[in-house]
This record gives structure tokens, C-alpha cells and sequence, in this order.
């Protein structure tokens, strides 16, 4: 067996932390700085604390991570802080050398060898907590030479059985433990020997001072009355865990393999180490990395008479609504009116009554101007974002955004900024405001990772608006990375990938150069149809919430709506619309069309949309309580309302000869579907409102969001007359995956098999009666599986506009029998890696060809 690479050393003497979790975050800080760990190896060494004492013996402690977070070592590394005052660590216990352990394969078992070793010199580790000289720390935890009188003799007592180390790391300190614990167990002496060493099995030292690899053989022996039962009971533990430190390898081997997993698209063909979030806006950037750090000020409490306080408020918020105007003014140019909107909608957050109202009654408890805004706005922001919404949380985003702006006007000392590098980089932040967003120059910001945010955030919307290649939602551990470091950015995948080799960085730079290339040919033949080869045409809609929003939509290609999510209307303001208010937006949308198909989603809240101004009553589980269908049936004042605004919009603008089925101008849809009588009581609830106003018919139809209504699809479709299919919460429910669980987010793919066989019988379920199924939800926008849903019988694809070019492309570059065969392939893979192993092959395939 070859000998291990030596770890690096990283010293820290005189240090000072204030308990132990900042003793084990200084010291993760400084393996992280040299690379040898990922940043997520901090938070494993500290929930290692919570599970086992590390501390060794004599002031020594060993913090180190769970066995299973392996895979985020990239080097073999010690990092030592030397706390001269010591450090309170367990029951009593002070620590003063803090060696903080990151170790590949089994080079831990050296380590732990020179240590316990190390704290049997009491004189020598006396010196050690006091030394300025790193050095000094250095060369004792490098030495092998055994500690005077350690060896024992190297013969074997009467009782023995010979054992083969197979635990894939080694004798550890877990194991050992477990081993010191049964050899305790009776009076028999028992020791343990590898080759001329022997060791006490009493004794935790002793035992990790044998440095036991794989592979090993030692021999285990006892002497006394009950050796034979001492050593039997020894034999079980030693052998009992085996199964369990080979399954944790393999746990660690496995996470290891799955974040280095080959992805559709570009791939590292060397070794490099890999952050993963979520794709937020496709391209590949690549470039050095700039981290942002927080923009949080320090607000000082200055407080002033009422009246002086009061006309510096309004001032500011007078000035800052001027600015919005402007920045909206210029975003519109550049970007166009939707983008624009955003900032439209800051000034309308900063115009809140509540809001000035709770400002002012600060001030007048005696606080400063600048403070008791500051505090108002971070009280209803951390409303808004504890409701568990995205779509408020987004709205807490924006109003911390404008906050810091109306901050800035009241006191310039207080004006946050970011300052980028000369050289054009790959941004790292904790999160962009979207003003900053909007600012973003793509000649010097080449791509952008957050670690928060989401996908259909402001700032994501912004960054697909300038064509930045955008990762959000990478985790904090982002922020830790080493600015400077060369990385390759994929805003489609949703991967950062760190010191790429140079062969890599070549093979990333042209498969850029090509994929901007098929952009723009893309881009060029977006107002194709989407009709395969051998002529199967199919419906490509867009996701749209407003009328402003419609008119990109179709210069991307959009034929028409495929869902307009009325909710936003809801949780866009702080009170609900009226009839007349929801009427003129719907009008106004029909108008925008021009006759191009438009489906209206009935409200649909409940789970994570949470309306704060409705309070509703609090749920346990709001996804499996009342929402969509449920709450509409139980809800006639919200219902009704919104029922007679679409039916008046569509007696106004919805002509007598107009197209059925699909091509309808206007078609109504309710979510959340479970059961036939849903269906059918809100059926006639949609006839009463229709024949009141005396509105023509439009075709009704359902959400199919839920396993139940999958399986009972050709029940539910004998009356309606559409289904479009919700595979976000298709996905949830199918996968008993709750989409906001950050730690599954990986795990809840639409493209799992048992997701592509309920699309499949819900498409045979709608073909028995005639009728048409669309799919609105995020998988329609991906190229892949647009194709698979379109070869289970999908007839209509509904997505975010900037997806529509490259959806498109994909459909009218296969074959309807292509597709097929690729659909029955998908449904019959056991997972979803393996379903998007298939796309991967397709690509591999058409490049050999090319």
C-alpha cells in the first residue's frame, strides 16, 4: 500500500475564539482559504459536535466532519489554532490546541497515530499552547517516532484470533470507541497487535496509535478467567462494524460521484471541485471570482424632534420615488416595460401606509429618523418573508431594496454600494437587490451565482433580461470561496465549477462559443412554428401574470398564453381586487392578444402562496390543506367575483365565431383538482355567472397537480374540456418531496419516472373523451423535456419567455416517432439521473456525428 501524501499544516498561534463553535468556524476558515475543503465541510465538523466529544486528551481536540461529508475534502489538511487562554469545550473540559482534521482516504489514521502520541509528552504539549513559533507546532505533529515507552512486547497472549482490517477508512476514533467499550465489558486483559506494536483494547490511545489501515492484519488476544467469552464479545464488535463503515464509505463515495455526475450540457473532464445551486438564467461564464460580502450598515439611533424627523422622511421618500422613476425610466429602454415594472412596484412598496405609519410611531417613542425607518422596513420584510412565500419573499427582497435606497437619501453616510474589480469576473454575492441587478454591466459582470434567491426572483428575471449567465440558491458557503480563483460558470445546470485544468477551460470556451451560435440561430427562427419533421405540431404558450408582460412573450414566440397566474394580482398588493379591477386587467390581456389563445388560472393560493391581507386560517400543512379548488368552493366571495370578471371580459372582447378547443380566446382553468364533484360544482357555479351576464361559453378546464387526479383522469375528463398539467406540484406530491425543502430540492426532479407515467396516464385519460392537454409547469421549459412530454401525448407547452426559442428549436429538430420512443425510454428508467443520462447520450451522440 503507498504511503499517504502528507497533509498540509496551517497555523494560527495566539488565538482567542469566544466558545468552541467559533474556535471550529476559525479553523475551517483557514482550510478552506487553502483549498482544502469545501466550504460545506464546516457546517459537517459542526454537527460532528453534536454527535460525538472530539476532544482527545491534555487540552488536544479534534474537530473534523461527519464520515458521509467526506466528498467535500479536496486535500488532505490540518488546521491548528493555538488558544494560550483556552477555550471551554465539553463538561469542563478547556481546549488549547485545536486541530481541526480534513483527511482524504485514511489519511486521518496518521494523524490521529501522531497525536495521541503527541499528548503523552505533558512537558513538550506544555510548550506548545504558549510558542510563538509555528514551526514548533509543525514539526511535533509531523514526527512518527513513538513517545518513549510506548511499545509493548510483541507477543501474543493464549487466547487469539486473527482479523483483516476492512473498514474502508481505517480504524477511527468511532470504531475505536465502540471496540474500548466491549473489550471493557469483562476482567480479561486484552490487547491488540499489528506487526512488532501492541496496544491496550482498554485504551482509545493506544488503540489509534496502531494507525490501522485497510487492509491491515492484527491479531487480538486476551489472558484471564474469562477471556474466551472477553475476546468472543470483542470478536462480534469488530466484525459487527464492518457492514456499517463500509456503507458510510459508500455513503461518501456516493455524494462524491453524485456532485461530480455528468450533467446535459458541458462537463469537466478533469477533476475540479463543483458548487451547485439552481439554474437561473442558461450560458456558460468563464473568469476569475469576486465576492461580494453583505451590505448590511450599521444604523445608528440619533434621535431629533418629530417635526425635523418628519420633513426628512417625507424629503427622502420624495427623492427616492423620483429616482425609481428614473431608474424605471432607463430600465425600460435598455430592458423593456416589464422589467421596467419592477421598479414601478418599489415605488408603489414605499408609498405603504403601514409602513410610514410604523416609522413614524418609532419616532415618536423617541428614535431617530434614519433608525426608525430602517427598523420598519426590516419588521415588515421579515413579515413577509416569514410567511414562507416565495413571491413575498421576493417582495421582502424588494422592500429591503428600496429601504436602503430611502436610507441613503436621509443620511449619505449610510449608502451601501458594491465596488467590482477592474477585470471583467463572475460575481458571488449573498444575494443582488434588483436595482443592483439592473446596474449590472455584462461587459465586467460575466456571470452571477447567490447564494440565496430563487429562480423567479426580480433578480433572475433581470439577469435573463441582460443575458447573464445566472446560479442562484448556491448556499452560504459560496461567500467562503477564494476571490480570484478561475471558474467556469453554467446557468443552465446550476453549477460553478472551481480551478477548471486548462484543457477544460479550452473545451468550456468552445462550447460557449457554440452555444451562443445555436442562441442565435435559435433566436432567428423563434417564430417558427414548433412542428417536428414529420409534421406533429405542438402549442407553445407562455407564462405571463400581466398585460405589459405579453408583448415580449411573443416576439420570443409565444403563440398565445398558456397560463396567467391570477394570484399575482392577490399578492402584488395589500388588499384584494375588486370585480372591476380584475375585469379591466383581464380585458386588457384578451386586448394585448389580439385573439391568440389566453388560459386564466382561477386564484389559486394556499401551501406556499400565502395572501397575508385574506387571513386565512393557519394551517399545520398548507399544502395538504385548503387550497386551489378547495378554498375557491369555500370561498364564494372570492370566487364569484373573479368569475364574473372573466366572463364580462370575455362577453366584451370574445367573439360569437370564435375558435374552440385549444385556439379559444379565452379558456378558464381551475387548480388543485381532486375529485369529479369539484369539477363538477364548479362547473356550475361558471353556468350561473356566464348566463347572468349573459357572456358566450368558454371551455373549462382543470389542473392536474395531484396523483389522484392523474389516475382519475378519464373520469375527471368527461366534464371538462382541457387539462394542463402542474408538474411543480405533480412533482411534490408524487415525490412526497415539499419543493421548498432546500436539503431534497436535488431530489425533487420532474423528470423521476413515476412523474413521466402519471403525464402518460393523464394524456391516455384526456384521449378517450377528445380532449387536449397542456403542460404549464417548469419542465415545459426545458428543451429535454419539452420533448419527452410531447412524445407522452402532450398537445400545448406553456413556459417563462426567454425558454421559448430553444424549446422550439429542440421539437422541430426530432421526429413525433423519435420523441415516442425516447418517452417510452424515460418512463421505463429506474430514477431521474437516468432519465437525463438520456439526454446526455443524445447530445454525445449527435456530437460524434458532427
Amino acid at each position: 500500500m503507498s504511503a499517504p501524501t502528507a497533509p498540509r499544516v496551517l497555523i494560527r498561534t495566539a488565538a482567542a475564539p469566544a466558545d468552541k463553535e467559533s474556535a471550529i468556524r476559525e479553523a475551517a476558515q483557514l482550510l478552506v482559504a487553502a483549498g482544502c475543503i469545501d466550504p460545506a465541510y464546516e457546517g459537517s465538523m459542526l454537527r460532528r459536535e453534536g454527535v460525538a466529544n472530539t476532544y482527545l486528551g491534555h487540552g488536544v481536540v479534534i474537530p473534523h466532519g461527519m464520515v458521509d461529508d467526506r466528498a467535500l475534502v479536496r486535500e488532505s489538511g490540518l488546521a491548528v489554532l493555538q488558544v494560550p487562554a483556552g477555550v471551554a469545550w465539553h463538561d469542563g473540559q478547556d481546549a488549547h490546541l485545536v486541530v481541526a482534521i480534513a483527511a482524504q482516504s485514511d489519511t486521518h489514521i496518521t494523524i490521529l497515530r501522531r497525536l495521541t502520541r503527541l499528548i503523552q509528552d505533558e512537558a513538550r504539549l506544555a510548550r506548545l499552547r504558549t510558542t510563538q513559533d509555528p514551526a514548533e507546532i509543525a514539526a511535533a505533529l509531523s514526527e512518527d517516532a513513538p513517545a518513549p515507552g510506548v511499545a509493548g512486547p510483541a507477543i501474543d497472549l493464549p487466547h487469539a484470533f486473527t482479523w483483516t482490517v476492512d473498514y474502508p477508512t481505517g480504524l477511527h476514533a468511532r470504531p475505536a470507541s465502540a471496540w474500548v467499550e466491549a473489550a471493557r465489558g469483562g476482567s480479561a486483559r486484552i490487547q491488540v497487535r499489528h506487526g512488532a506494536e501492541v496496544a491496550d483494547a482498554k485504551t482509545l490511545i493506544a488503540l489509534l496509535q496502531l494507525g490501522l489501515r485497510a487492509g491491515d492484519e492484527v491479531v487480538i488476544s486476551a489472558e484471564g478467567e474469562d477471556a474466551p467469552a472477553a475476546l468472543a464479545r470483542l470478536k462480534a464488535t469488530v466484525t459487527g462494524l464492518s457492514a456499517g463503515e463500509k456503507a458510510a464509505a459508500a455513503r461518501a463515495a456516493e455524494a462524491a460521484a453524485k456532485a461530480a455526475a455528468p450533467v446535459a450540457g458541458w462537463n469537466p473532464a478533469d477533476p475540479c471541485r463543483i458548487v451547485s445551486g439552481i439554474g437561473a438564467s442558461p450560458g456558460l461564464a468563464i473568469g476569475p471570482v469576486h465576492v461580494l460580502g453583505p451590505t448590511d450598515v450599521a444604523v445608528p439611533d440619533e434621535p431629533e424632534p418629530l417635526t425635523s424627523g418628519g420633513d426628512r422622511l417625507h424629503a427622502a421618500l420624495e427623492s427616492t420615488g423620483a429616482q425609481l422613476k428614473a431608474l424605471a425610466d432607463d430600465t425600460g429602454r435598455r430592458l423593456g416595460q416589464a422589467d421596467a415594472g419592477i421598479f414601478k412596484a418599489q415605488a408603489e412598496l414605499i408609498a405603504d401606509t403601514d409602513l410610514i405609519t410604523l416609522a413614524c410611531q418609532l419616532m415618536v417613542e423617541g428614535h431617530g429618523v434614519a433608525y426608525a425607518w430602517h427598523q420598519a422596513v426590516e419588521r415588515m420584510a421579515g413579515q413577509l418573508s416569514a410567511l414562507g412565500n416565495p413571491v413575498l419573499a421576493a417582495r421582502a427582497a424588494d422592500l429591503r431594496d428600496v429601504g436602503r435606497r430611502v436610507l441613503a437619501q436621509i443620511d449619505p453616510a449610510l449608502q451601501s454600494g458594491h465596488a467590482l474589480p477592474d477585470a471583467p469576473c463572475i460575481l458571488l454575492a449573498p444575494d443582488l437587490a434588483p436595482s443592483d441587478t439592473a446596474g449590472l454591466d455584462p461587459a465586467r459582470v460575466l456571470g452571477l451565482a447567490t447564494a440565496q434567491g430563487g429562480p423567479t426572483s426580480h433578480t433572475a428575471i433581470l439577469a435573463r433580461t441582460l443575458g447573464i449567465p445566472s446560479v442562484v440558491a448556491a448556499g452560504a458557503n459560496l461567500l467562503a470561496l477564494p476571490a480570484g480563483t478561475t471558474a467556469i460558470l453554467d446557468g443552465t445546470t446550476g453549477r460553478l465549477y472551481l480551478d477548471p485544468s486548462e484543457g477544460d477551460l479550452a473545451a468550456a470556451r468552445h462550447w460557449r462559443d457554440r452555444l451562443r451560435a445555436t442562441q442565435e440561430e435559435e433566436a432567428r427562427e423563434r417564430g417558427l412554428p414548433a412542428r417536428t419533421r414529420d409534421g406533429h405540431a405542438v402549442a407553445i404558450g407562455a407564462n405571463v401574470n400581466t398585460p405589459d408582460q405579453v408583448p415580449f412573450a411573443l416576439s420570443q414566440g409565444a403563440e398565445g398564453v398558456g397560463l396567467m397566474r391570477t394570484e399575482f394580482l392577490f399578492l402584488e398588493r395589500g388588499d384584494t381586487p375588486g370585480e372591476d379591477d380584475q375585469y379591466a386587467t383581464y380585458r386588457a390581456m384578451l386586448e394585448a392578444l389580439e385573439g391568440r389563445p389566453l388560459i386564466v388560472r382561477a386564484l389559486d393560493i394556499g401551501g406556499d402562496k400565502q395572501v397575508p391581507h385574506l387571513a386565512l386560517p393557519k394551517e399545520e400543512n398548507p399544502f395538504l390543506g385548503v387550497r386551489g379548488a378547495r378554498l375557491l368552493l369555500r370561498r364564494p366571495d372570492l370566487m364569484e367575483p373573479q368569475l364574473r370578471a372573466l366572463y364580462r371580459a370575455a362577453k366584451d372582447c370574445v367573439p360569437a365565431n370564435a375558435p374552440t378547443g385549444k385556439d379559444a380566446p379565452l379558456s378558464i382553468m381551475f387548480p388543485m383538482i381532486t375529485s369529479v364533484p369539484e369539477v363538477t360544482a364548479l362547473r356550475a357555479a361558471c353556468e350561473r355567472i356566464r348566463t347572468e351576464i349573459g357572456a358566450p361559453e368558454v371551455p373549462l378546464g382543470i389542473m392536474i397537480e395531484v396523483p389522484a387526479a392523474a389516475i382519475q383522469a378519464d373520469a375527471l375528463a368527461a366534464h371538462c374540456d382541457f387539462f394542463s398539467i402542474g408538474t411543480n406540484d405533480l412533482t411534490q406530491y408524487a415525490l412526497a418531496i415539499d419543493r421548498q425543502n432546500t436539503e431534497l430540492a436535488p431530489e425533487a426532479d420532474s423528470l423521476h419516472p413515476a412523474v413521466l407515467r402519471l403525464v402518460r396516464m393523464t394524456c391516455e385519460g384526456a384521449a378517450r373523451h377528445g380532449r387536449y392537454v397542456g403542460v404549464c409547469g417548469g419542465i415545459a421549459g426545458d428543451p429535454f423535456g419539452a420533448g419527452l412530454l410531447a412524445g407522452l401525448g402532450v398537445h400545448e407547452l406553456s413556459m417563462t419567455p426567454r425558454d421559448l426559442p430553444a424549446v422550439k428549436a429542440r421539437l422541430r429538430a426530432a421526429t413525433l416517432a423519435d420523441l415516442e420512443a425516447l418517452a417510452s425510454d424515460a418512463c421505463a428508467q429506474p430514477d431521474a439521473a437516468s432519465v437525463r443520462a438520456l439526454d446526455r447520450r443524445a447530445g454525445e451522440t449527435a456530437e460524434a456525428r458532427s
